[in-house]
């Protein structure tokens, strides 16, 4: 993807901006079973527009809660979009993921001690998808993780 003349994560991730609902699939994985959650997702413009904040929450059937928070921003040097991101599970970024763009699919690799978690977004007739696959550590192969999918709506605050 071509960078914007601005360089603003705002513009590289316009169609992702705004307020989504859905409905994550989770794969069984080391920290539980198969299971599906109500999810949101909000997008928003931050720093005049040179970062993009992320606020992701689900709750599943049995009241179990998991949030997880964002910043994506551009690399303008090496034309990467960059994401900052932690979640509940407590593990602190160790660095930014660096973030390709192909075909209107952004792919990043999340990198841990477990492993790695290989994460897409896109926004495709009107619907975002978010999905992650899991290579474990010591393992060759990707297993899925979860796939997410999402309509936008209005902005509504939250409880």
């Amino acid at each position: 993807m071509d960078l914007p003349a601005t360089g603003h994560a705002a513009d590289v991730l316009r169609d992702f901006i705004g307020h989504w609902r859905g409905i994550t699939e989770i794969a069984p994985s080391p920290w539980g079973t198969a299971r599906t959650a109500e999810a949101e997702v909000v997008f928003a413009r931050a720093a005049g527009g040179h970062a993009v904040v992320q606020s992701y929450r689900h709750r599943e059937p049995d009241g179990a809660h998991f949030e997880g928070h964002g910043m994506f921003t551009v690399d303008r040097d090496h034309g990467d979009t960059l994401w900052y991101y932690v979640d509940s599970m407590g593990k602190p970024p160790t660095a930014p993921v660096r973030g390709t763009w192909s075909a209107g699919v952004l792919t990043l690799e999340r990198r841990t001690a477990d492993g790695v978690a290989k994460h897409t977004f896109r926004v495709e007739d009107g619907v975002l998808v978010h999905t992650a696959d899991l290579r474990l550590e010591g393992h060759t192969a990707f297993s899925p993780l979860l796939k997410s999918v999402f309509r936008k709506t209005p902005v509504q605050p939250r409880p």
